[in-house]
């Protein structure tokens, strides 16, 4: 097993809406899909984010495009229009997600988007 951070494997998009969170992570190739079904689950969700204590932490997933959707309440400081902290939002938060590291089994390595090793 190699560990790696999310962003070698999936992108993000996000959303939010008052206190609601929404990231959507989605493989960059199908082959690691089951790998993100098995090891990006709400807990480990709610373990990232426990700093920004959300009330709840719901996981859909999306097969047909490989990604998986979270939705995490009460995390953003009661919204754009009410937060003092204008970086606790949506986009700010996704790039926290995707440094989540999780083991990749060898055989999967291959797909992720790694940075060339330093000389």
């Amino acid at each position: 097993m190699t560990e790696v951070q999310l962003h070698a494997l999936a992108h993000a998009r996000t959303g939010d809406k008052g206190n609601r969170l929404n990231i959507s992570l989605i493989a960059y190739d199908p082959a690691v899909y089951p790998l993100l079904v098995q090891r990006v689950t709400e807990a480990a969700v709610a373990a990232r984010f426990a700093y920004r204590k959300p009330s709840a932490v719901k996981r859909y997933e999306l097969p047909n495009m490989y990604a998986l959707n979270f939705v995490l309440d009460d995390v953003l400081d009661g919204g754009v229009t009410q937060a003092l902290n204008l970086d606790s939002h949506g986009k700010t938060l996704s790039f926290h997600l995707l440094g989540l590291r999780i083991p990749v089994p060898e055989n999967l390595v291959k797909y992720a988007k790694l940075a060339p090793a330093k000389s």
